[in-house]
C-alpha cells in the first residue's frame, strides 16, 4: 500500500495480524510502541511483527510505503519486536515495484518472483535507533508534555518536582522505573530525537544549541554524540550518503 500523510499526523494505536514493513520514500516518521517513541528517517524502514501494537505519526510530510507480510512468510530470524532497519537501493526499487502490483498478485508468476526477491533482500538486522522510553506515571507525562513544546526548558529536577507536585527523590525513582535511566539521560535522548528533523531541515547547530538550552554549540554537540554515537555533522553526512546510494532527494 502507498499513502501520503501531512506533517503532524498522529495516527492511532493499532496492530495487524500480519507483519508490517513500513518504509518512507520521503519524510520522517514518528513511531510509538510499548518500548517507547523513536523517529524513522527516510533512509530507514520500521518492522512490526504480527500483532504488535503501534502508533505511526509524522514529523514532516511523508510518502509512506507499507508491505504486509503473512506470518508464515516471515523468516525465523525476523526480529520478534518492533525495530528500525536499513533499506538498500535494490530493496527500495523492489518496494516500488510491489506498489504497482494488485493486492491479489500472481504468486506463481512474475510478481511472485519479485516478492520472493524482496523478502530475500530485507536485511532483518536492526539498525541503530533513537528511542525515548515510554513514560507511564502521570507526573512524568506532564513533564514530557511541557518539553515536547519547549525542549530547551532547563529546569532542574528539583524545579520539575515543584511543578509536578512530588519530591525530587520521587521523580528520580520514577524516571528509573519508567525509563530505566536518570532524568538527565532521558532528557538528552528526548532532545536528540527532537533535534534530528531540525538538522535534516537545515537548522544549524548554533541555532539548535540556543533553542535546546545549551550555552554553546559544543555542549549541544557533546550531548548529541553521547546519545547518537556521532556528531551532528557526521550524522548528516551519513544521511546524505544514504540518500545518494538510494537515489533519494537530499
Amino acid at each position: 500500500m502507498a499513502k501520503s500523510y501531512p506533517a503532524g499526523y498522529t495516527g492511532y494505536l493499532h496492530s495487524h495480524p500480519r507483519g508490517q514493513f513500513l518504509y518512507a520514500e520521503s519524510g520522517t516518521m514518528k513511531v510509538t510502541t510499548g518500548r517507547g517513541t523513536w523517529m524513522v528517517p527516510p533512509h530507514r524502514a520500521v518492522w512490526f511483527p504480527p500483532n504488535s501494537p503501534h502508533q505511526t505519526g509524522t514529523l514532516s510530510a511523508v510518502e509512506m510505503r507499507t508491505l504486509y507480510i503473512r506470518p508464515d512468510a516471515c523468516p525465523p530470524h525476523a526480529p520478534q519486536g518492533p525495530c528500525v532497519m536499513r533499506v538498500s537501493p535494490l530493496l527500495r526499487e523492489l518496494v516500488r515495484a510491489a506498489m504497482a502490483m494488485p493486492i491479489e498478485y500472481d504468486e506463481q508468476g512474475h510478481d511472485g518472483r519479485v516478492i520472493a526477491l524482496l523478502l530475500e533482500e530485507i536485511c532483518w538486522a536492526p539498525s541503530r535507533e533513537i528511542i525515548v522510553p515510554q513514560l507511564r506515571d502521570l507526573r512524568l507525562l506532564a513533564i514530557e508534555k511541557v518539553l515536547a513544546s519547549d525542549p530547551g526548558d532547563t529546569r532542574t529536577l528539583e524545579e520539575w518536582a515543584a511543578f509536578a507536585g512530588a519530591s525530587a527523590r520521587t521523580l528520580a525513582r520514577l524516571f528509573l522505573r519508567d525509563a530505566g535511566m536518570s532524568f538527565r539521560s532521558w532528557r538528552e535522548q528526548f532532545r536528540a530525537q527532537a533535534s534530528v528533523p531540525r538538522l535534516m531541515e537545515g537548522d544549524s547547530v548554533t541555532t539548535l544549541a540556543g533553542e535546546f538550552g545549551y550555552e554553546t554549540p559544543g555542549a549541544f554537540t557533546a550531548m548529541f554524540r553521547r546519545v547518537m554515537g556521532t556528531t551532528p555533522s557526521q550524522y548528516l553526512a551519513n544521511v546524505r550518503l544514504s540518500f545518494r546510494e538510494a537515489g533519494l532527494p537530499k
